[in-house]
């Protein structure tokens, strides 16, 4: 009989190519699988709730693994987990779900932040973006609307993905100021690669004049992706929620300090 587990982990990607294995690059996922083979004793794959880019963080992520045998002490495991992992990636939970529980394919939506820091912080180079500290936030609110409006985000994607569809239904968009920060919050069902990235850095093209916010429906009706704005950094993207409909949903997100 097979035992499928979630675990929900966080992450700084500054030293990462992603959460996803790739060849020649360290990635979160890799770690994981690693720490998860030595307590098992024998090979463990797992599968993420989804792909993050390199240097990007996650607040909230979820991936699932499965065993042959249940786990006698999932707080020692727990424990174990994060003694073997690096520092930069925690373990936050165990949870027994069903055989047929997804990580990825089950999520029912997804939330990232975006966070901007308005002055030069050396502090946080890894984790915001630096250099806006007064774009116009009606502006990039009536831009946002009009990214709601549409479902085809073949203008925010990279290229060469291997995806059935680029149709993506967002649901939140929101620009805000939290203290130091200037914070862009975005909700959808599913992201495309880069897509989140290329919709902020567009947005302050927005916010400091260099387009009109009617210009996101000329963007989006393009489904080109030369056609946007140039991605922001990765040091600022988190993945801060991910949702289902069969787990209890922990505390939000806090920005560091």
């Amino acid at each position: 009989m097979t035992h499928r587990y979630f675990v929900r982990l966080s992450f700084q990607g500054t030293h990462y190519s992603g959460w996803q294995i790739q060849e020649n690059a360290i990635s979160v996922q890799e770690k994981l699988n690693q720490a998860l083979t030595v307590i098992s004793g024998h090979e463990v794959a797992t599968t993420g709730c989804g792909r993050t880019d390199a240097g990007v963080h996650a607040r909230m992520f979820y991936a699932h693994f499965d065993l042959s045998e249940p786990i006698a002490d999932p707080g020692r495991m727990l424990y174990q987990l994060n003694a073997i992992l690096p520092d930069d990636i925690a373990i936050h939970e165990i949870i027994d779900v069903p055989e047929n529980a997804h990580a990825r394919f089950d999520a029912t939506s997804r939330t990232y932040e975006y966070f901007i820091c308005r002055n030069k912080n050396p502090f946080l180079r890894d984790y915001a973006f630096h250099g806006f500290r007064n774009p116009d936030l009606n502006l990039m609110q009536k831009a946002c609307d009009i990214i709601k409006s549409h479902t085809d985000f073949s203008s925010f994607s990279k290229s060469n993905t291997q995806v059935k569809t680029n149709n993506c239904k967002i649901t939140h968009a929101q620009w805000e100021y939290r203290n130091e920060m200037l914070v862009f919050t975005i909700t959808a069902d599913r992201f495309l690669r880069g897509m989140v990235r290329a919709i902020v850095g567009t947005l302050l093209d927005v916010g400091t004049a260099k387009m009109p916010p009617e210009a996101l429906d000329e963007i989006l009706l393009a489904k080109n992706r030369s056609q946007a704005g140039t991605s922001a950094p990765a040091a600022g993207l988190y993945l801060t929620r991910i949702t289902y409909p069969y787990l209890t949903e922990p505390a939000g997100f806090q920005f560091p300090g």
